[in-house]
């Protein structure tokens, strides 16, 4: 199981903006930074829900090819929330909220570019995968 993954980016200020604006659509938000002082290395930031960063950003040379890190949420209004927000926090469109049936039936996603071109999606699996155990519900609470 993964337990935290992340990108490096060139801008760690104008990236942690976007990524505070896009994640708190899905209930994700800020829970810590910590300054390269601290790390001994880089300016970090740590998003996540229920006090557990599992998302991490860090300040240098951008990840090439660029990353994609796919966000598991609870509905397809979420999926829709993200993509609005992360567009209006700066992203770039990589592939606008509907179904992606070509993954698999109920798969529902989009796509956006951070400033550093990573590809971050919101994605649905729909109420098959819900019964299945393979999503939370819990996770949703808009």
């Amino acid at each position: 199981m993964i337990d935290h993954t992340g990108v490096t980016v060139s801008d760690f200020e104008r990236s942690k903006r976007f990524y505070e604006a896009a994640l708190a659509a899905i209930h994700y938000e800020l829970l810590a930074v910590l300054p390269a002082n601290v790390t001994g290395r880089t300016d970090t930031a740590g998003f996540g829900e229920g006090g557990k960063p599992d998302f991490w950003i860090s300040k240098g040379e951008p990840n090439r090819p660029p990353v994609h890190v796919a966000f598991r949420v609870a509905s397809q209004q979420l999926v829709r929330a993200f993509h609005e927000a992360a567009l209006a926090a700066g992203g770039r469109d990589n592939g606008p909220p509907g179904p992606r049936s070509h993954y698999h039936e109920g798969y529902y996603g989009a796509f956006v570019l951070d400033p550093d071109g990573h590809n971050i999606e919101a994605v649905f699996h729909g109420q098959s995968l819900v019964h299945r155990g393979l999503s939370n519900p819990d996770h949703d609470k808009a």
